[in-house]
């Protein structure tokens, strides 16, 4: 049995569930096929694709599905603290570098295309909804989504962020919960006030906004499904859940840690990209951040592209110790199985919750 919402209505599928964008190829065009032809929505994050490799991936998706999906942008993000010398992390990554066998770090070249012209060719992805998070897109982007007819999301951490959303015209909003894997999206505080736990997130933001609202973070079966909407949500995004499909696009030695790694085992940090990040602690976190201060921490996009040659590497290899592990508080609960069987399975403990639930209300009135 399908559960219909406002979200399910006005995306045109069956289960209230977004497969959460995650930038970087953990959500390859298999995947993002895949949870939309079994009745949820998939989504491919854009962020660090040029435009060409934006409208291959674009192209691949719409081969394998006729269903609708979605594409994600960061908003464009201030630039970072550019008097900070780079000379003390490029320092302290020299070593890790040297013992995967790779050239001393460097800082990175810019990238080639611009913000403008990412967001042109997701205009042109077939996609049906745009979503972005870290902070608000441009008014002209905004309306350039508006005129594809495409729906737009946003992220909020916060309700004061869910209440800035509304005001720029989103459709719906993320709640993103403090237990969420991958990158914070706090834009308008610290991301210390930003690290508000789901239960108390989202009925604070449906109360506070007349757009849908989105559970995000720690969401990992049909009972977190069940609990997100009774909290008001419209439907749910799952990141974490979706990354030992197998189809992610994620090594090995990333899908075993997330397998046998333990709710007490994520941290947030900024070592491997220079934003808060929710991920498994390994080796790379703790030396470079955690044994050390963080002030020789560079700014997001120096960072992430600075550390990105060593993560590379250690897919290929399978150190799992140097990668960034992103993974929400749910871990325990994550499976191996296909996407489409995650999604089934969602839905099948959709309804044994929600029988579990109409027995205990039975229960309770039989003893009136």
């Amino acid at each position: 049995m399908s559960i219909a919402t406002e979200m399910t209505r006005r995306l045109g599928i069956t289960h209230p569930i977004i497969q959460a964008p995650m930038a970087g190829g953990a959500d390859p065009p298999e995947l993002v096929a895949a949870v939309s032809n079994a009745g949820a929505i998939g989504f491919i994050g854009l962020s660090y694709m040029n435009p060409e490799q934006i409208a291959a991936a674009a192209a691949a998706i719409r081969t394998q599905t006729s269903r609708p999906f979605g594409v994600n942008l960061f908003a464009p993000l201030p630039a970072g603290d550019s008097n900070k010398s780079p000379d003390t992390m490029l320092a302290r990554l020299a070593p890790y570098f040297a013992e995967l066998g790779l050239p001393a770090p460097s800082l990175p070249k810019s990238a080639s295309y611009s913000f403008e012209q990412q967001l042109a060719a997701g205009l042109e992805s077939g996609a049906s909804c745009f979503s972005f998070t870290f902070g608000v897109f441009p008014e002209s982007a905004v309306q350039a989504i508006k005129a594809r007819k495409m729906f737009l999301i946003g992220t909020a951490t916060t309700v004061e962020e869910a209440i800035q959303l509304e005001k720029l015209g989103v459709d719906a909003i993320v709640a993103q919960g403090s237990e969420a894997g991958g990158h914070r999206g706090t834009f308008a505080g610290d991301f210390a006030s930003g690290m508000v736990g789901g239960m108390a997130l989202v009925p604070q933001v449906v109360d506070a906004v007349r757009v849908p609202v989105i559970a995000s973070g720690g969401i990992m079966d049909g009972r977190g499904v069940v609990a997100a909407l009774a909290l008001g949500a419209s439907a749910v995004q799952m990141g974490t859940a979706f990354l030992t499909c197998k189809e992610a696009g994620i090594p090995e030695a990333y899908k075993e840690a997330i397998l046998s790694a333990h709710e007490d085992q994520t941290r947030v940090t900024r070592a491997f990209s220079g934003r808060p990040a929710r991920g498994i602690v390994n080796r790379f976190m703790k030396e470079v951040e955690f044994d050390h201060a963080d002030d020789a921490i560079l700014s997001f996009a120096v960072q992430n592209a600075l550390t990105r040659p060593l993560r590379t590497a250690a897919a290929k290899q399978g150190r799992a110790e140097f990668l960034s592990l992103w993974a929400g508080q749910g871990v325990r609960m994550a499976r191996r199985q296909s996407a489409a069987e995650l999604v089934a399975r969602l839905g099948q403990e959709i309804d044994a919750t929600l029988a579990t639930l109409q027995r205990h209300v039975a229960a309770a009135g039989s003893t009136d």
